[in-house]
């Protein structure tokens, strides 16, 4: 069941100008009964292209007794306690695109009214496991395996849409067929799981629902979520263009009551129809907010409750944590989020850099000042003082993602030499220790650290062993740089902003392998140029080691990283993987390319080596990741169709665990596939999961049941502010 459903924000993208050669041009189209996956950039804190249905243990121990290693921080309290009829804003990148949750340019803030005013018979607990809603379900089960799977919902009497009239199976056979691929009236971005129905009919009666499977599907719990209306499903008009204006009747405890697209804001009030425990709030407000300016909005009280930037959330805790205040017996400072003390990032933290806290007071990217020694001016005090930072971990993770399509990377050896060269561990602890939340490096591409299944596969690639990776970077026909002579220059493949292959003073490097110019200006990052070289700071331990070379052409990748203001911290983290690769003899080129173009004109289009962002995760990982992973297939006109797979890399192995593991209805054997899949996924090197995405969002202090749901699903109708 998705924690937020089937798209994210913005649509799929098209066709892109890349330069990858025709043999490896992606048809970015999903294939018939394929999910599509929310891929994130993670720096920028923007939901990108594609659907989302939906520190380790060392090596293959699970941890399914084990909960999250950040839960979930959102000020619980009984409902009894919440303050009824009042009114909370919350902050948006922009309003709904569509309120079709199924549609290709459906967005985030889709999802937002989505989960607020339809039927979501699935929600997740505070691990990420599927929960049956007793407000829409009695009942839901597996009844039949063999010879086909047959699942019975039986709904709650007291269901009802907007207009009055009963949810009963009817809604449900409309929603599969304009879901199952087979009707082109339809322009849904997918049909996972929808494809694999036999039929859907009533059963005992109308609030009766059994769906009899052609094939096998374990994930059955994502179906159906969120449920729209037979009226909004029954005709592709509805389906593709009036979701677009009009929101569908609603069924849950709110509904959508104005839109005023002038102010930015879209407003959702409680549902008179709503059966179940009415919502405390009398209204809840979507108010698009840009990110630079979501601290003034929260100071001011245009909103209530925000996801922030590191650097704004750094800058709400140097007001509200008080050094000298004393913390509790758990070790829980109330003076930041009730939940745990806050820790100041040090200069040149992922979370600061590029919001400069020299003293001069200069600007910061999310428009605030600093005076003196990191402190926040006085003004900012007296308006931040009401509000917290509350934290935890998403279900999402930033990846070091290879492409494995050409060029040094296609070959497995280099893959694993960068593999074994990139010190995960000290990446998560740079970015999240600062922040005060764990900092293990994420083990699995599949699933996070809580999750039931989870388990650490990095073994398959083997532990961080800069030598291992030299002896494969040379078993690979890459030999240090002593006697090679003059290198042949590396002129970026064409990619815009890409680096000359020239130092700061404009002349060539000599290729000598033994430093010169390769030790400088390492990491810098000016619209695609970048030294090759420096020291490989974690710690002091190693410096950069002779360049590589094979067949006279020196070993450099570019690593495609964004440069929006908001993309500091993962810029941050893209010059040091460049300095421990520099330690290999791996010189890196960090190519910045706006926002807007990331995806669509480089990563879709294969026009990258190595590449800094993420992907979601959920609790169908059979389901939901195989796009991501599956082996790309090549087309009639010799092209690749590759799906999500932007690393252009994968088996058959790994297609048909997958293929296993979504079709096996025992849990236990299904997670064990899970396993295997990962363990494969981690042996072909061409992803590197490196940490969870940190979760920071700034509320009101009188904000409760809200804040940073970490795995969980949020409870709309609890949410609003404490008595």
């Amino acid at each position: 069941m998705p924690r937020v459903a089937p798209m994210s924000s913005p649509p799929s993208p098209p066709p892109g100008p890349g330069t990858a050669p025709s043999a490896d041009r992606s048809r970015r189209a999903p294939r018939p009964g394929r999910p599509r996956r929310g891929a994130v950039l993670l720096a920028a804190a923007v939901l990108l292209p594609l659907p989302l249905l939906a520190g380790c243990s060392g090596g293959g121990e699970e941890e399914d007794d084990a909960g999250p290693p950040a839960p979930r921080d959102i000020a619980a309290v009984p409902r009894a306690k919440v303050a009824d009829r009042s009114t909370l804003t919350w902050a948006v990148d922009a309003l709904p695109a569509t309120y079709n949750a199924f549609q290709a340019d459906a967005d985030a803030a889709t999802q937002r009214v989505a989960g607020a005013v339809l039927p979501t018979l699935f929600t997740l607990d505070e691990r990420g496991r599927p929960q049956r809603d007793p407000d829409y379900l009695v009942s839901a089960a597996v009844t039949q395996r063999r010879p086909r799977q047959v699942v019975v919902y039986k709904l709650n009497p007291k269901a009802v849409w907007g207009d009055g009239n009963a949810i009963t199976a009817a809604d449900f056979e409309a929603q599969w067929k304009a879901l199952r691929g087979k009707d082109s009236a339809f322009w849904a971005a997918h049909n996972a799981g929808y494809d694999r129905i036999d039929r859907v009919e009533r059963g005992a009666n109308d609030r009766e629902v059994k769906v009899t499977f052609a094939k096998s599907l374990a994930d059955w719990p994502a179906l159906f979520t969120p449920l729209y209306p037979k009226s909004v499903m029954a005709g592709g008009g509805a389906f593709n263009d009036s979701l677009r204006k009009e929101a569908p009747q609603a069924a849950g405890p709110f509904q959508v009551a104005a839109r005023d697209d002038k102010q930015g804001t879209l407003t959702l009030a409680r549902n008179p129809r709503w059966w179940g425990d009415p919502a405390r709030l009398e209204k809840l407000v979507l108010r698009a907010v840009p990110r630079e300016q979501r601290v003034e909005a929260l100071a001011s009280g245009r909103a209530d409750l925000a996801e922030l930037t590191p650097a704004a959330a750094e800058r709400i805790m140097k007001v509200t944590a008080a050094p000298k205040e004393k913390s509790d017996k758990d070790g829980h400072s109330p003076g930041l989020t009730g939940s745990r003390s806050p820790v100041t990032p040090p200069a040149g933290h992922p979370s600061v850099v590029g919001s400069p806290s020299a003293p001069g007071g200069r600007a910061r990217p999310d428009g605030s000042r600093l005076d003196g020694a990191n402190k926040p001016a006085a003004a900012d005090v007296t308006a931040l003082r009401g509000l917290v930072v509350r934290k935890s971990l998403e279900p999402a993770y930033t990846q070091l993602a290879l492409n494995a399509a050409s060029g040094p990377l296609a070959d497995e050896r280099v893959r694993r030499a960068i593999a074994r060269a990139v010190d995960r561990k000290a990446l998560a602890e740079y970015v999240l220790t600062p922040l005060g939340l764990p900092a293990a490096p994420l083990g699995s591409h599949l699933l996070v650290a809580g999750q039931p299944g989870y388990e650490d596969n990095s073994d398959a690639v083997g532990s961080v062993d800069p030598h291992a990776a030299m002896a494969l970077l040379t078993d690979a026909g890459w030999k240090e740089g002593h006697g090679a002579g003059p290198a042949k220059k590396a002129d970026g493949g064409g990619m815009p902003g890409a680096g000359n292959g020239k130092g700061d003073d404009g002349d060539e490097d000599d290729g000598d392998g033994g430093g010169g110019d390769d030790q400088s200006n390492a990491g810098a990052v000016a619209d695609g140029k970048a030294g090759h070289g420096a020291a490989y700071d974690n710690g002091g331990k190693a410096g950069a080691a002779p360049a590589r070379f094979k067949d006279g052409k020196k070993l450099v990748l570019r690593l495609l990283l964004p440069k929006g203001s908001g993309a500091e911290p993962l810029r941050a983290v893209g010059e040091r993987i460049a300095r421990q690769l520099d330690a290999i003899g791996v010189r890196t080129e960090l190519v910045a390319v706006d926002d807007g173009g990331f995806f669509k004109d480089h990563i879709a289009s294969g026009d990258f080596d190595l590449a800094l962002y993420g992907w979601p995760t959920g609790p169908f990982p059979a389901t939901e990741a195989r796009p991501v992973f599956a082996k790309p297939q090549p087309a009639a006109d010799g092209s690749l169709v590759v799906e999500q797979n932007y690393t252009r890399v994968g088996t058959d192995q790994i297609d048909r665990l997958f293929d296993q593991a979504s079709t096996e209805l025992d849990a236990d054997t299904a997670r064990d596939l899970v396993g295997r899949v990962d363990a494969r996924i981690w042996a072909v090197a061409a992803s590197l999961p490196l940490y969870q995405r940190p979760e920071l969002v700034g509320v009101r202090r009188t904000v409760v049941n809200a804040g940073a749901f970490g795995l969980a699903s949020p409870r709309y109708q609890d949410i609003g502010f404490e008595r």
